[in-house]
């Protein structure tokens, strides 16, 4: 079964087709800055007999004005040329596609059909950043490959599993049941990967976690058991940990300050805590190899936005670990998670009583895989997983 993976942002596309149960892609790629006359497309073949770097790979820049010609570049990639892997897009036998928020709608992944487009953009409002690039990725995939089943994916649904308790927020009752304002999640496709993979690693089907997912996007899971039973974002992707550019966690009052006094509009409240803010606000740069660098040079604004940065994600630590009633592992992931040793220490630092000691050379070190970077005498295991929410949607595609 060929499984082709979509991964559709607002100005971007990943992908990845897989030749199931083979878990290793035949091809995968990234077409960036779409909308624009010098898009860039980056196309990867493997070896599926010898997983490991891709076997070849080509890049091109040229014109792509809208979504649908960026698919169809792909697909011609897919069929075409030195890089081709099929004969035809009716080789095609499932498309899975990323889709960001499926509410209390969708718990696993969904077969696509009318219905659930229409669910899907009843949600515009709730990820107006998302949904629509999603469901555009969705419809186009329909006309280049007509027949296929569309599967969707949701970032949500893992967290569906969080107890009432966590999910409700202390609002008028009506506000819950009416309109729906509650704590989703997100992250969920990357979490559940992670947990797994640890999962299996500790050989313990209960296993209490605590998984890590730091990118520009930040956030954090408790699971047991393979279940979600908190995580840190909320009703949008901006609460919880402090993020490239997003704020996380914030006084409501501070909104009510902007909004009033202050005299900013909702739109540039948005802007602000969206766009604006996290490490971008604190250190003057979102990416943390360029707060890493500022911080060598001893640049204290960097200095004191990792405090913060750092504090935050100990912080939920040890909420999470009273959520848990315990800990197993700890899991760190996504580009700073898997990259970033100076997170990872900072985030460690001064929870010995929780039972966790770092190696400092095992997290140094740069191995692919899986990577245990805890002392041999850690009661907690701490671990670096890469996260590949592809590989993860291929998996709910098949199991659908």
């Amino acid at each position: 079964m060929n499984i082709f993976v979509v991964n559709s942002g607002s100005s971007s596309l990943k992908y990845q087709l897989f030749r199931w149960p083979n878990e290793q892609p035949l091809c995968s790629g990234l077409v960036e800055r779409i909308g624009s006359a010098q898009a860039e497309i980056t196309h990867r073949v493997f070896d599926v007999q010898a997983p490991g770097p891709p076997a070849a790979e080509q890049r091109s820049t040229l014109a792509v004005p809208d979504y649908e010609a960026g698919l169809r570049e792909v697909v011609r990639l897919l069929t075409d040329g030195p890089g081709a892997v099929i004969g035809a897009p009716a080789e095609v036998d499932v498309v899975g596609h990323r889709v960001v928020h499926g509410g209390e709608f969708f718990t696993g992944p969904t077969l696509v059909n009318a219905g659930v487009k229409a669910k899907i953009k009843e949600l515009f409002g709730l990820a107006p950043l998302h949904n629509p690039a999603n469901y555009q990725g969705i419809e186009v995939a329909e006309r280049l490959f007509p027949g296929t089943r569309q599967v969707a994916v949701f970032d949500t649904a893992f967290h569906q599993t969080l107890p009432e308790y966590a999910f409700r927020y202390a609002l008028p009752t009506a506000l819950y049941t009416e309109q729906r304002i509650r704590k989703y999640g997100f992250h969920g496709t990357s979490h559940q990967y992670v947990a797994d993979q640890a999962t299996a690693y500790l050989q313990n089907p209960d296993a209490r976690l605590i998984t890590i997912h730091l990118g520009n996007g930040c956030s954090m899971a408790a699971v047991r058991g393979g279940r979600s039973l908190d995580t840190s974002m909320g009703f949008s992707p901006l609460a919880g940990l402090v993020m490239g550019t997003r704020s996380g966690d914030l006084d409501p009052s501070v909104l009510l300050h902007l909004l009033g006094p202050l005299g900013y509009t909702a739109e540039q409240v948005g802007t602000l805590l969206n766009k604006e803010s996290g490490m971008l606000g604190l250190a003057g740069a979102n990416d943390l190899r360029d707060v890493g660098r500022a911080l060598a040079a001893g640049d204290a604004r960097a200095a004191r936005a990792l405090d913060i940065y750092a504090y935050r994600i100990r912080q939920y630590i040890g909420a999470y670990a009273a959520v848990l009633n315990g800990l197993d592992a700890l899991v760190f992931t996504a580009g700073v998670g898997e990259n970033d040793a100076l997170v990872r220490a900072r985030a460690c630092q001064d929870l010995e009583f929780f039972g966790l000691e770092l190696d400092a050379a095992r997290n140094e070190a740069r191995t692919p895989g899986l990577r245990d970077i805890s002392r041999p005498s850690s009661r907690v295991r701490i671990l670096v997983i890469p996260t590949n929410e592809e590989l993860e949607i291929a998996r709910q595609c098949a199991t659908l």
